[in-house]
C-alpha cells in the first residue's frame, strides 16, 4: 500500500472523552473512528490488524477440531423466552420489532441459535463429540461503553460451542481449548501478562475460566498467588482468603481486562431445547455443552495497551497491519526507482509493506507518524544511505538503527521475522 493513497488521517492531539491508552493511540494513528459511544469503524489499518487476529484465532480453533460456520445476528425472541434469558439479560439485549409485530433479538451471543441447530444434526452417540465456531458481529447494549475497544456495544467475537456425551469428555475438551487460548494470546504478544483466571461458573458449573491481561486500563481486579501463580477473580477471592491451589500463598492484586472466557454449560441450553442423543444402550440422554469466547476488537485494544511507548503503538509482528514501512527521503529519480523496486519485490515475497511515497511532509513528521502507527520495521531510503548502496533499518521496539545493503534487505527481513 502506498501511504499517499491510504484511507486514514493522523490526529496529533488527544481527543475528548479518551479513557485508555489504546483508545487514544488507535484513534490518533488512524486505525479506528468513533461513530458514537461504543460503536467504531475499523479503517483499513485497523481492519488489517483485526484480520490478522482473526487468522490466528481461526488457525487455533481449526487445530482443536472446530468446524467454522456462520449464524444469523437476527434471532427469534421465542428462543430467548425458552431459555429465560429474555428477562435475565434484558439490560443488554437489543430488541427490534419487524413487520406484523414480530419481535426479534439482535444476538449478543448464539447459544439460542446453535443449540436448536445442533438438534438437527445430533441424534446418536456416534455424532459426538462435536464443536463448531464462528467469527461474527455481536451486539450488546452496554450501559457504560468505555475505554475504546475494551467495552463496546458492537463487536466481532469468536464463539466456539462444543457438544459432548459425558462429563469426562467435556472436561477433557475444555482443557484442550484452554491450552489453545493460551497459545492464541502468546501468538498475539500477550503470553507473559495474560493469566488463566479462576472464576465462578454461575449457573453453569462450579468454576469457569477467564483469561485476564494485566493492564492499568482494566476494570477487573484479579488476584495472583505469589507462591504458585494461580490467578483468581474478585468473586472467588471473597470465598477463598488463601490460595485454593497451594493453600498457603498470599495474593497480589492486579488490574486486568478480560480477553477471553470459557464455560462448561452442562445442560443449561440442551434442556430447554430438548437436545438429546441416544447412547450405546439405546437410552436417551442430554447433550452436555461448553462455550468459549474471544472478542477480537477487545483483544486488539489489549494488545495496544500492552505494546506502546511515548511515541505510539508497537505492534507485535504477528498482528501488525504491515511488517515493513518504507520511507523515501531521496527525491532523485534514482531514489524513487530503488524504493519502487524494493516495494514491488517485498510484495512478491508476501511481505506486507506500507510505502511512504509522500513528499509534502518533513522527515521529522514522517518519522513521528511511523512511530505512532507502529509498524515493526522502518526502512529509510535517503541520498546518504544510497551512497553506501544501503537502506537504514530500525525496529520499532528498538532505538538503534543499522545500515543494510539494498540487495540484502529482503533476506534480512525474512531472517528476523
Amino acid at each position: 500500500m502506498k501511504q499517499s493513497k491510504l484511507f486514514y488521517r493522523i490526529n496529533k492531539s488527544k481527543g475528548s472523552n479518551i479513557e485508555s491508552v489504546s483508545h487514544d493511540l488507535l484513534i490518533r494513528a488512524g486505525y479506528i473512528d468513533q461513530l458514537m459511544a461504543g460503536v467504531y469503524s475499523f479503517l483499513p489499518l485497523g481492519f488489517l490488524v483485526l484480520k490478522n487476529i482473526e487468522s490466528i484465532i481461526r488457525k487455533n480453533m481449526l487445530e482443536v477440531g472446530g468446524q467454522e460456520l456462520l449464524m444469523p445476528v437476527l434471532q427469534p425472541k421465542e428462543n430467548w423466552v425458552k431459555t429465560n434469558r429474555i428477562e435475565a439479560e434484558k439490560e443488554i439485549l437489543f430488541r427490534v420489532e419487524g413487520n406484523g409485530g414480530k419481535e426479534y433479538v439482535l444476538g449478543p451471543t448464539h447459544e439460542e441459535v446453535v443449540t436448536p441447530l445442533a438438534k438437527k444434526i445430533i441424534f446418536s452417540y456416534r455424532d459426538l463429540p462435536l464443536s463448531v465456531f464462528q467469527i461474527q458481529d455481536k451486539l450488546r447494549d452496554e450501559l457504560r461503553p468505555k475505554s475504546g475497544l475494551l467495552r463496546v456495544k458492537e463487536f466481532w467475537m469468536k464463539d466456539l460451542y462444543s457438544f459432548h456425551a459425558n462429563q469426562a469428555d467435556l472436561d477433557k475438551y475444555y482443557e484442550v481449548v484452554a491450552n489453545s487460548y493460551e497459545k492464541i494470546f502468546k501468538e498475539c504478544g500477550l503470553g507473559k501478562i495474560t493469566y488463566r483466571t479462576l472464576a465462578s461458573g454461575g449457573s453453569f458449573s462450579k468454576y469457569s475460566d477467564e483469561f485476564q491481561m494485566i493492564t492499568d486500563a482494566g476494570e477487573d481486579l484479579i488476584y495472583i498467588c505469589k507462591k504458585c501463580s494461580l490467578a483468581i477473580n474478585k468473586e472467588i477471592k471473597s470465598e477463598n482468603p488463601v490460595c485454593p491451589n497451594c493453600k498457603g500463598g498470599e495474593f497480589e492484586e492486579k488490574k486486568a481486562v478480560e480477553v477471553g472466557n470459557i464455560f462448561k454449560l452442562a445442560t443449561k441450553y440442551s434442556n430447554p431445547f430438548d437436545l438429546k442423543f441416544t447412547d450405546r444402550d439405546g437410552e436417551d440422554k442430554n447433550v452436555l455443552m461448553g462455550c468459549y469466547g474471544i472478542g477480537l476488537g477487545r483483544l486488539m485494544g489489549a494488545i495496544v495497551e500492552a505494546n506502546n511507548d511515548a511515541n505510539g503503538i508497537i505492534w507485535p509482528k504477528s498482528v501488525a497491519p504491515f511488517l515493513v514501512h518504507i520511507i523515501l527521503l531521496d527525491k532523485t529519480s534514482n531514489g524513487k526507482e530503488i524504493a519502487e523496486k524494493l516495494y514491488q519485490n517485498l510484495q512478491k515475497e508476501d511481505i506486507k509493506v506500507l510505502y511512504d511515497d509522500r513528499q509534502d511532509k518533513s522527515a521529522g513528521e514522517r518519522f513521528a507518524e511511523s512511530d505512532l502507527i507502529g509498524i515493526p520495521y522502518r526502512v529509510v531510503i535517503s541520498e546518504k544511505t544510497l551512497e553506501k548502496k544501503s537502506v537504514e533499518i530500525k525496529e520499532r521496539v528498538s532505538n538503534s538503527e543499522k545500515l543494510v545493503k539494498v540487495s540484502s534487505l529482503i533476506s534480512y527481513i525474512k531472517k528476523n521475522v
